[in-house]
């Protein structure tokens, strides 16, 4: 029993754990931001920052977009790789513009979920999403 926790060898149903429990874990975490920006929409309050220029009521949707659907695709573990992208774009966007003038702990929250977004980019959904249910065929 010891050894498998020194060594654990091929990882298999662990690592496809891990993933799923990453992938709720930051989907879950980054939804709790979205939904408050998809309210925000619904209700017309269009008043938002625009960090890269493209005007407030465009930089709000793509942060809906992104912090809200991609979310729950990634929660899903749907076109999981393809959703992590605009949350990695955003979470840029707040690290090297939004704070870049700012100090470290105002910048940990958005490289933290960087790397986990970085994690699941490479490594996909695991065997516990949709897109291996949809997409894998042995």
């Amino acid at each position: 029993m010891w050894k498998s926790w020194i060594y654990p060898g091929a990882y298999g149903k662990r690592i496809d754990f891990a993933l799923l429990l990453i992938r709720l874990f930051f989907g879950l975490s980054i939804l709790t931001h979205g939904y408050k920006k998809f309210n925000r929409l619904t209700d017309g309050n269009l008043d938002f920052s625009d960090p890269i220029g493209l005007g407030p009521e465009i930089s709000l949707y793509l942060a809906v977009l992104s912090e809200f659907f991609c979310s729950l695709l990634l929660i899903l573990g749907l076109f999981t790789r393809l959703a992590v992208i605009p949350l990695l774009f955003t979470m840029m966007v707040i690290i090297f513009i939004v704070h870049a003038t700012d100090s470290f702990g105002d910048k940990e929250l958005p490289i933290l979920y960087s790397v986990g977004f970085f994690i699941i980019l490479l490594l996909g959904g695991g065997k516990l999403s949709l897109d291996h249910k949809l997409f894998y065929h042995t």
